[in-house]
């Protein structure tokens, strides 16, 4: 067991390693457009030289004519294609059309955390070895900084756009997930923002703009024509949380979804992606709603992407799925046309698949499906390549290259990120930072010792560089051989301080694998509790995970004196770990997720879907809006080693909302003597304005001994009686630094609709009338707001 010799500011990792991969043979290329006789490679369709090089006048074709709109452009190049012609370009690798000079383009690139080489149109090679690997999407949540999200999406689009120069990247990245995370045991929630849809919702809106915005294009008053830096994708619509659990499959799981749960939590992070974040992409999902799968549902598409939200680019698929309808959910007996025809008359543009391409003729010639419902998507997809520059270029960013993927400042940002969400959860006697005036030994043992590429997780590319520990304790994350745990202990004995690095990795929690328990896996926990009883010094357990693991035992246990939840934090995780572990970066982050006990998931399948107790069969309710039961952390959980101090400055406390002839009150169910407003409600729909807002200041001041950041997350509570509302939910949250002795005002204005809304058993967005609740955290600040309608 090697034990390590380090002061309290050096990092506790030894070994950077640079990797390399070979890319393999990859046909595809961002634009395809190396002509065979020049060898020159041009970065846009529209260029006269390429068009010259291919025996075509590019003059003569109005879809290179840039004067033009993007939508006459678009309708003419589809018109100019033939029906095959026309369905080739339906896949994720559309085929092109030759004739016309317009080049194969692969839809399909991933950018989760970092440029991804899960889809086919990004790879790397000795030209492009890796590029910068943020945390997964789980431990960035936790920092509850959303100009810190944006920031991310700034750099993963600079990456990915100097990477289609290159020819090794697409300008269409199908991320982010923001599926809210309904069930702990769900194996995709370190690709997630957490389990509040306002949260999720946030963070879609500043990743995407991140993605998207072209710094400098100003406002656009036609959006379907606004310039993306890439094109970034919502997905996946709707209420999809399954991967495998017992007998259910995601390909054939049937979500029975309640109109209620789906306006309120399973829909509202897809609305905020789509009107405030302008994002030119959403994805449908495999799993089926109330029996019908979303991908082929046009109430889902067209009535609520199209017409309600007004979505300014395509719908794609999640792959296969119209593979799936037909051979795994016998969905109405479709065949492959009727699959496609369906598909495309609800508003699915794009099929990443072949079904597609493959039957999409065949489907027009039977007579099930109109060619212009094919020119229609066509055209929507083309825009969206219009507005990336895909055919007349960008001269902003067609400098970008090699040098602008793995930058400096790059990498540091990915540490700062991971600094930024670790969660400090238990700190005991202050055993955190370690400090120490000499040399201080230190053995860090454990299945996450080495952790590697396990630092990564899951829809990543290829790191700029990984970091290497050495210590171990378990074989591995199963932890099944408790020979190596002697090791550890006597490590332990001998070391001034012990740092257990557990957890569990993509073995257990991934796409296609949901948990069965909230248990570390194997003889982690003997580990844990032997080496704490063995230990010289404090012992410090630093956790990896996405989903939450009942450690319980850790919490209780006096000798284990200080906590950590890490996440899958990257490819500079341990660097990240290590100064927070030795003082030099003081925690932060929050909990996005409730981490309950590992009983709550006996107590309810997996499979149901419904996010308020069900008295009648007694299952808990879920996520901290519903449930009420003892949990080992709480959502928004997490220490700091100074302390903060909140005075509540100034506040709006009573707000009356104007009628008008057309509304009327709303009745709602209250509980046995509950008081009862003569108006209970209104319906927020066309009549109610729901651009009122309210005010409030509140000071935080540093009243401890180091400087330290603070996520100020707000909460609103309806008013007292009202039957089967949340206990409480998030409005707003705020991140700021405070030096020591210092303090900063944080002013909060908020929409009065959106934050004191109800969701009713109705599906009606309810604005209650009576005295509100908003507060700060543990309740740490809190005051009424009173409303009442005039």
């Amino acid at each position: 067991m090697a034990k390590l010799f380090v002061s309290c500011f050096l990092v506790i990792y030894l070994l950077t390693i640079l990797l390399f991969a070979n890319a393999g043979d990859h046909q595809h290329r961002a634009l395809a457009s190396k002509d065979d006789s020049s060898g020159k490679t041009y970065t846009y369709i529209c260029h006269p030289e390429r068009y010259a090089l291919m025996g075509l006048e590019m003059s003569n074709l109005v879809f290179c004519d840039s004067s033009l709109p993007y939508d006459v452009r678009a309708k003419d190049l589809v018109n100019r294609m033939t029906l095959a012609e026309k369905v080739l370009q339906l896949g994720n690798h559309a085929k092109g059309v030759a004739r016309l000079g317009l080049p194969k383009y692969n839809w399909w690139s991933e950018a989760l955390h970092g440029i991804a080489n899960n889809g086919p149109g990004t790879f790397f090679d000795e030209l492009v070895p890796g590029a910068t690997s943020f945390p997964n999407v789980i431990l960035s949540a936790a920092s509850f900084n959303e100009s810190l999200w944006r920031t991310l999406g700034e750099v993963v689009s600079t990456e990915g756009r100097a990477m289609y120069n290159l020819g090794r990247a697409g300008l269409t990245f199908w991320s982010p997930n923001i599926n809210v995370v309904r069930d702990p045991r769900w194996g995709r929630i370190l690709e997630t923002p957490g389990e509040d849809p306002f949260v999720v919702g946030r963070y879609a809106v500043n990743y995407v703009r991140g993605l998207q915005d072209v710094e400098g294009s100003g406002e656009c008053k036609d959006l379907n024509s606004r310039p993306l830096k890439v094109s970034s994708c919502c997905k996946h619509f709707a209420a999809y949380d399954l991967e495998n659990w017992g007998d259910h499959s995601r390909l054939t799981f049937d979500a029975r979804v309640t109109e209620q749960d789906m306006v309120e939590t399973f829909v509202r992070p897809f609305e905020m992606c789509v009107k405030d974040g302008d994002v030119s992409s959403v994805m449908c999902s495999f799993n089926k709603i109330n029996g019908i799968q979303p991908c082929v549902d046009p109430k889902l598409l067209n009535q609520t992407f199209r017409i309600e939200w007004d979505l300014h680019g395509y719908i794609v698929s999640d792959c296969d799925s119209i593979e799936v309808v037909v051979d795994n959910q016998h969905f109405l007996g479709d065949t492959r046309e009727d699959a496609v025809a369906q598909g495309l008359k609800a508003g699915l543009d794009l099929d990443c698949g072949s079904f597609y391409p493959d039957a999409g003729e065949a489907a027009v010639r039977e007579g099930k499906l109109r060619e212009e419902d094919i020119d229609r998507s066509l055209k929507y997809l083309y825009v969206v390549l219009m507005r990336l520059g895909y055919f007349d270029g960008n001269p902003k960013y067609e400098s970008l290259g090699k040098d602008d993927v793995c930058k400096k400042e790059h990498i540091e940002l990915a540490v700062e990120a991971a600094r930024q969400g670790i969660v400090l959860m238990k700190n005991e006697e202050k055993a955190l930072p370690l400090m120490s005036s000499g040399k201080l030994s230190v053995a860090v043992v454990g299945p996450h010792a080495n952790a590697t590429k396990a630092m990564i997780g899951n829809y990543a590319g290829i790191p700029c560089r990984y970091e290497v520990h050495y210590e171990m304790g378990c074989g591995d994350i199963a932890c099944k051989n408790e020979s190596y745990i002697f090791n550890a202990v006597e490590a332990a004995k001998k070391a001034d301080a012990t740092v257990v690095v557990a957890g569990i990795d993509l073995s257990v929690e991934r796409e296609w694998v949901d948990r069965n328990d909230l248990l570390l896996p194997g003889y982690q926990t003997q580990l844990v509790n032997q080496v704490a009883d063995a230990a010289k010094g404090p012992v410090i357990l630093v956790i990896m995970s996405g989903g939450a693991i009942d450690i319980s035992f850790a919490k209780n246990n006096k000798k284990v004196k200080a906590i950590l939840w890490a996440g899958y934090p990257g490819q500079d995780g341990g660097g990240a770990i290590a100064d927070i572990i030795f003082g030099a970066y003081n925690p932060g982050g929050r909990l996005p997720l409730t981490w309950y006990e590992n009983s709550y998931v006996d107590q309810l399948p997996m499979t149901s879907m419904q996010l308020r107790p069900i008295q009648e069969l007694k299952y808990p309710g879920r996520t901290y809006k519903f449930f009420e039961g003892p949990v080992v952390y709480p959502f928004g959980h997490g220490l700091s080693y100074t302390k903060f101090q909140y005075t509540l400055l100034s506040a709006e406390r009573s707000l009356k909302v104007k009628m008008n002839k057309f509304q009327h009150c709303y009745k709602l169910k209250y509980t046995s003597g509950s008081w009862k407003p003569e108006c209970p409600a209104l319906k927020i729909d066309e009549y109610l304005s729901c651009k009122q807002t309210f005010r409030f200041q509140v000071e935080v001041k540093n009243v401890g001994c180091a400087d330290g950041n603070e996520a100020i997350i707000v909460y609103s509570k309806p008013p007292a009686g009202i039957v089967d509302t949340h206990i409480k939910q998030v409005v707003g949250f705020k991140r700021v630094y405070v030096p020591q002795g210092q303090s900063v005002k944080v002013d909060f204005e908020l929409n009065v609709c959106k934050s004191l809304r109800l969701i009713d058993y109705n599906a009606y967005s309810i604005l209650p009338s009576g005295s509100h609740t908003i507060f700060i955290g543990d309740n740490v600040v809190s005051f009424p707001v009173q409303v009442s309608f005039c």
